[in-house]
């Protein structure tokens, strides 16, 4: 069979290969002539559609017809086009409490439990920066353990990374760009990834480390000590005394040990980038029967990325498990309608040209399959970006769909690990928390090969179903949160990708 067919109700199907036209195609017991060419993952059109009605796949509505399409015809965005954004809201219709795994027979990884209480699943120190005029004073701080050799004396260290960004000033103190960045800072300062932080401003910022340490209950220890590049005397004496206080904090981090724990205290990142037509058949819908593994067993998904829910939240709402937890997704959504009409854009022009050329042609459609990534419980909260997580399951945190972004948000807000699904190819991996990469086809998996964590084009092919992927994912998931290094690990990619999101105007 050369057409994936979704959904009964659907009046479109996703081309397997590259069809030609003229090919005859098996569809409802007859053979269905091509009218035109049809690239891999792309849509042809299996039922009539006249000019205005919708489009339709995965049982929902992804645009409308711009004319009338026959049976056998590639459907893009020649002849379909988004249309305006309607979703019908029914809070909390579909909820349903989840039934979790007995606490004695829950799964278990091989991870760090920290004073706090959490657990890591990486044991790094980092030097994060309050300002960016910090970023070369820390980076050097951390460029001098790598490049001397230093680190080989502490084997159970995995690394020092410099946290650099390009804000921390020209902002009002009391603005939500502020608001949005102090909850970054401090969701990586307090991460359970981080056995020892170094916090270094310049000294005179807006974002100042006495009212970021008041407003967040930080407090100097031996694990977390803070300074300024002024107070120390310039670039060279704080270079010298950074060098100094992380060399002190070394012993007492190799001497943290894995022991067992729970995947309950899991904290998931879902992401998708680079989505093709497939992600959401195999690569979205695998995650997604891995996060209803992990939730089951008492864990948490963060689902995020949400101008990428875009016409598929009611989904979401109607899995709500109060109006109020829905009211709130609906509240983000209307946020981001306001926030874009004002610069300029609109949300349902989302889909990239690397998401159009692997079939995807309206936000609706691209939404409708990441949402597969999310898996099939209840949602049990909303937060803002980089918020803290205080629930368990399936929860929901705001961010933009521009990957590194959204991820450095997801772990701010407590992911311990990641998994990125990608149909075109991603080459994402960040630091201090591990991402597993899913390959929504296996010409990608094989094509970009050290750059990929699982094939997931094998349900495709009916190599395994959807639930067999999962399970594969989530074994996955508790391999690398006990110490096997990811692909994007082993390419040592995450110096460069902690990305906080700018919000509001620079000044």
């Amino acid at each position: 069979m050369d057409l994936i067919h979704i959904h009964t109700d659907d009046n479109v199907a996703v081309s397997k290969v590259p069809l030609p036209a003229g090919t005859l195609v098996n569809w409802g017991g007859s053979m269905m002539p091509l009218v035109t060419d049809v690239p891999a993952m792309h849509k042809v059109c299996v039922r009539a559609i006249r000019a205005g009605e919708a489009v339709i796949k995965y049982g929902q509505v992804i645009g409308f017809a711009r004319e009338d399409i026959a049976p056998g015809t590639h459907v893009h965005e020649f002849n379909m086009e988004a249309g305006n954004h309607t979703v019908e809201h029914d809070f909390c219709r579909d909820y349903v409490p989840t039934e979790l795994v007995a606490p004695e027979e829950r799964a278990t990884f091989m991870g760090y439990r920290r004073p706090s209480g959490k657990a890591g699943t990486r044991n790094y120190l980092a030097v994060v920066s309050t300002v960016n005029c910090s970023v070369t004073v820390s980076r050097a701080i951390a460029s001098h353990f790598r490049d001397s050799g230093k680190l080989r004396d502490f084997p159970n260290i995995d690394g020092i990374v410099a946290l650099g960004h390009d804000s921390g000033c020209g902002m009002s103190t009391s603005g939500e760009g502020y608001q949005t960045l102090l909850r970054t800072l401090h969701g990586y300062i307090a991460h359970p990834n981080f056995a020892g932080v170094l916090l270094i401003g310049l000294g005179c910022e807006a974002m100042q480390i006495t009212s970021l340490m008041r407003e967040t209950g930080l407090q100097e220890s031996g694990s977390f000590q803070v300074m300024t590049i002024q107070q120390q005397g310039g670039t060279r004496a704080a270079i010298e005394s950074g060098i100094e206080r992380m060399t002190e904090m070394l012993p007492a981090a190799n001497a943290c040990e894995r022991e067992p724990i729970p995947a309950s205290e899991l904290t998931l990142a879902v992401q998708c980038g680079g989505s093709d037509a497939y992600s959401g058949i195999t690569a979205n819908a695998g995650l997604g029967a891995a996060a209803d593994i992990l939730v089951r067993n008492g864990g948490t998904v963060i689902y995020s990325e949400t101008p990428e829910i875009y016409g598929a939240e009611h989904l979401l709402t109607r899995r709500a498990a109060s109006p109020e937890v829905a009211q709130k997704l609906v509240d983000r959504i209307e946020w981001w309608e306001n926030y874009t009409r004002m610069n300029g854009v609109e949300l349902n022009n989302n889909p990239s040209p690397g998401n159009k050329a692997g079939g995807l042609t309206t936000i609706a459609e691209k939404s409708l399959g990441a949402q597969a990534k999310g898996g099939t419980t209840a949602l049990q909260d909303v937060y803002m970006y980089a918020e803290q997580v205080r629930k368990k399951g399936l929860v929901f945190m705001d961010s933009p769909g521009f990957d590194p972004v959204s991820v450095t948000g997801q772990v701010a807000s407590g992911a311990n690990v990641v998994c990125f699904t990608t149909g075109r190819g991603s080459a994402f991996g960040g630091k201090p928390v591990p991402s597993i990469k899913l390959a929504s086809n296996s010409n990608l998996f094989e094509r970009m090969r050290e750059d990929m964590d699982i094939d997931c084009g094998g349900i495709l092919d009916k190599r395994y179903t959807v639930a067999e992927c999962g399970e594969m994912i989530f074994k996955h998931i508790l391999a690398i949160a006990s110490g096997e290094q990811s692909a994007s690990e082993k390419l040592d990619y995450g110096d460069n990708e902690f990305a906080p999101w700018h919000i509001g105007a620079v000044v």
